[in-house]
C-alpha cells in the first residue's frame, strides 16, 4: 500500500509565465493568497512532505515554509525540468507534482492517484479529467503535469531531458503508466482548469 507519508508533493512554479507577460505566475493572488501557496495549502494535508520548484523569487517561495528547489536543467526547460528537480530531492518513494496555476485541484488527488498506482502496478500515474471538445462533447483527457512518479524513474528522466526531450507524454510512454480519472458525479469540473493569463485567473476566481 502507498500511504500519504510515502508521497512528497511538489508545486511546480518554475515557468516563465510568458502568457502572463513574464510575471511570476505562482505569486499572483487567488482569493487573496499567492497561487503557489494556495496550491500548497490544498496539497499539504494529502501527503507526507511538500516542496516547491521555482526559478526566481526563491526567498519569497521559501517563506511558504517548505524546501524550494530550482531547475538543474538550463533555460526554463518546462515541466520535465521540474520533475527532475523533484525526483532528485524527493525523500520518499513517490513524488506527486501539481502546477501552481490550478487552484481548485482535488482535495483527494493523492489518495486516488496512489490507489491507481497500486491497482495498476504503475510507476507513473497521470490525472485525467473531462474536457469540452469543439463538437460540444466531453472527453477524458490526461493532465500530465498532475503526475505521481516513482523515484526510481530519475535516471531515465535525466537521460531523456539531457537528450533534448521536453514532452511529458513522450517520456511517460516509455514506462508502465496509468490514468486516474476524475469524472465522478461530485468531482469539481474546474479542478484541473489552469490560469494561463490574468484574465483566466480572474475568471476562475469568480467560478463557484
Amino acid at each position: 500500500m502507498i500511504h500519504p507519508e510515502d508521497i512528497t508533493g511538489m508545486v511546480l512554479a518554475g515557468g516563465r509565465g510568458t502568457r502572463m507577460g513574464g510575471i511570476d505566475k505562482g505569486l499572483q493572488p487567488f482569493q487573496g493568497t499567492p497561487l503557489a501557496l494556495h496550491a500548497l495549502q490544498r496539497l499539504r494535508p494529502q501527503v507526507g512532505r511538500c516542496m516547491i520548484n521555482a526559478n526566481r523569487n526563491l526567498g519569497t517561495y521559501a517563506g511558504f515554509g517548505v524546501p524550494v528547489h530550482a531547475d538543474t536543467v538550463a533555460d526554463y526547460a518546462g515541466p520535465l525540468a521540474g520533475f527532475v528537480a523533484g525526483l532528485k530531492h524527493c525523500p520518499t518513494p513517490w513524488l506527486l507534482t501539481i502546477p501552481c496555476d490550478s487552484p481548485r485541484l482535488p482535495l483527494d488527488l493523492a489518495q486516488r492517484m496512489a490507489h491507481t498506482a497500486e491497482r495498476e502496478q504503475a510507476l507513473i500515474v497521470l490525472a485525467a479529467a473531462p474536457e469540452l471538445q469543439r463538437d460540444g462533447q466531453l472527453q477524458l483527457r490526461a493532465q500530465p503535469v498532475f503526475a505521481l512518479l516513482h523515484t526510481s524513474l530519475l535516471t531515465s528522466l535525466q537521460d531523456f531531458v539531457q537528450k533534448g526531450g521536453r514532452k511529458i507524454d513522450a517520456w511517460t510512454a516509455q514506462h508502465p503508466q496509468a490514468l486516474c480519472c476524475f469524472n465522478l458525479a461530485n468531482d469539481d469540473e474546474h479542478a484541473f482548469t489552469n490560469a494561463n493569463t490574468l484574465q483566466e485567473l480572474q475568471a476562475l476566481e469568480g467560478k463557484t
